[in-house]
């Protein structure tokens, strides 16, 4: 654990160190960790559990379940066989990297192969934080609206992967997800946006791939 002492210059620059030190951790463990983002409701926590349910014969994966409160997404990591970690932030409505660090600590990393980080859902405060994760995904859903990008675009510019989840139920709300899809790629046109709807395993092994952590 590390101690953040205000007192001692820039906030920010401290906590960067310290995301650095988390991204030094993984890599001698040998682990890739990702940063999931997004909304409650999105289909974070699912979206994860999908992932691994296709790679788990050949690759161990565990999960960091990020919320204020309670253990219901810690709960399904483990239901589904994830080695997971429950972090709650009490009051805090994002991740930061004093807290992964805890996470980490608890966690078996020579365990694992990927480390899913799902950050506390919304799409503002985690924005601003590093964490020392490998890869930044952004999960949103068409039941959000059309607008989300434009609403929130730091938090898109920074996320190598922008998830567009349930489309399956994009007709019966009357949402275009190519709106989405054209506002992201405005303000990130070196990231890729991909379309999934879980029950159906749309867009599944295209997120896999486009993740590039899992093999060929």
């Amino acid at each position: 654990m590390h101690d953040i002492n205000l007192q001692d210059g820039d906030v920010m620059a401290r906590l960067n160190e310290l995301a650095e030190k988390n991204r030094e951790k993984l890599k001698a463990h040998g682990v890739i960790a990702i940063n999931v983002m997004g909304a409650i409701g999105s289909g974070k926590t699912e979206l994860i559990k999908a992932i691994n349910e296709r790679v788990k014969e050949g690759y161990k994966v565990g999960a960091v379940a990020g919320d204020v409160a309670g253990t219901d997404d810690f709960e399904r990591f483990k239901e589904a066989g994830m080695t997971a970690y429950n972090l709650n932030t009490r009051s805090d409505c994002h991740l930061d990297p004093h807290l992964v660090d805890h996470s980490l600590e608890n966690i078996p990393l020579d365990a694992l192969d990927v480390l899913f980080v799902e950050n506390v859902g919304n799409l503002v405060c985690p924005a601003d934080f590093e964490l020392g994760t490998e890869i930044d995904v952004v999960v949103i859903s068409v039941t959000e609206g059309e607008d989300m990008v434009r609403k929130h675009p730091k938090i898109f510019a920074k996320s190598e992967i922008l998830v567009i989840n349930k489309i399956d139920l994009a007709n019966a709300i009357g949402v275009d997800p190519e709106v989405p899809k054209e506002d992201y790629y405005k303000v990130n046109p070196n990231g890729k946006a991909i379309f999934t709807a879980i029950p159906e395993g749309k867009g599944i092994d295209d997120l896999i791939d486009t993740l590039g952590v899992f093999g060929s």
